[in-house]
């Protein structure tokens, strides 16, 4: 006799994308830094057409993706111009020599000043696209956290993760304890969105290699 396992089904996808614009937060002959509104997809769905990538190649046609940010997801992108930028990008992404920050508001008060997670992760087959813990299959992740601030029922946190799987500080973040606020698939406490925002970016440039910072400030 088959093993019956109740399993709960993701939640559906509402689609509203804002129509405001998209911020350029700067351009020059290989780079667009943008920064992409929570709601709007990175690329388009399989359903879904709109995007950042589309709109950006309303008026840039020869920008070139290079990472993606959750649909529900806020703050700082970047895309190349040239077919060079793009190569030099995605070697700094294969080479963790990018870094990225973000920021967090979790539920509940996190103890201590500063941390980590390293938790290994692997799709949740059955219910896609969510992601768990697994010690035997998963891929090794690594999430720094520094606390910002404490409120009256949650804590801010900056995020920095050295690697890059997918729901990556969602999961950590409830794994400590402290699911992110508005987060639909991993039971988060409610909110207008998702509190995960992409605040900072650090890369070096194509032309040249010089270390540039680039930031998005939190609209939470």
């Amino acid at each position: 006799m088959e093993k019956m396992v109740n399993i709960k089904p993701p939640p559906l996808i509402a689609y509203r994308p804002p129509a405001s614009p998209v911020e350029i937060v700067h351009v020059d002959e290989h780079l667009l830094i943008v920064a992409k509104p929570a709601g709007l997809l990175s690329v388009p769905g399989n359903v879904f057409t709109d995007s950042l990538e589309l709109r950006l190649r309303q008026v840039y046609p020869e920008a070139l993706l290079i990472h993606r940010l959750d649909m529900d997801t806020s703050g700082i992108m970047v895309f190349a111009r040239t077919v060079l930028a793009q190569r030099h990008l995605n070697w700094q992404f294969e080479k963790r020599t990018l870094r990225k920050r973000y920021v967090a508001r979790v539920e509940g008060h996190v103890a201590g000043q500063a941390g980590f997670v390293a938790l290994p992760l692997c799709p949740d087959w059955p219910n896609r696209p969510l992601q768990k813990v697994d010690f035997e299959q998963g891929k090794p992740c690594l999430t720094h956290w520094k606390l910002r601030e404490r409120g009256a029922r949650d804590t801010l946190l900056a995020l920095t993760p050295s690697t890059g799987r997918t729901h990556q500080l969602r999961v950590h973040c409830r794994a400590m304890g402290h699911t992110i606020l508005g987060d639909r698939f991993y039971n988060g406490a409610t909110a207008p969105r998702l509190m995960l925002h992409a605040e900072a970016l650090d890369l070096r440039h194509p032309d040249g290699g010089a270390w540039h910072t680039f930031e998005v400030p939190s609209p939470f």
